[in-house]
């Protein structure tokens, strides 16, 4: 199993609707496609940056290659209305994880 993680930097004053629009629109419009399941929201209490938070989203996918068909299917035009709506007041850093038994 595959963990796609993307840690997010919010710039101060944006966190409330950064967590709407995540549990809104962007959580429901990726469970809409089935291909990332599990979806999780966690704030980052680590490596705090003055003037933002961080927080994590997560989603569990079965193989690279379907996160990639995601990622061009979907994932480029939500991170596309992503950037339109909080320009760059939000900014993502995406991470491929494996588990490990």
């Amino acid at each position: 199993m595959l963990v796609y993680n993307t840690t997010y930097h919010v710039e101060d004053g944006q966190e409330k609707y950064f967590l709407i629009w995540m549990r809104e629109f962007y959580l429901p419009e990726v469970e809409k496609e089935g291909t990332l399941r599990s979806p999780r929201i966690l704030r980052i209490l680590s490596h705090r940056e003055e003037g933002s938070t961080c927080y994590s989203v997560q989603f569990e996918v079965e193989s690279s290659a379907l996160l990639h068909h995601w990622h061009r299917e979907q994932g480029v035009k939500l991170n596309e209305e992503m950037l339109r709506i909080f320009k760059d007041k939000v900014v993502g850093f995406p991470t491929l994880m494996e588990e490990v038994e």
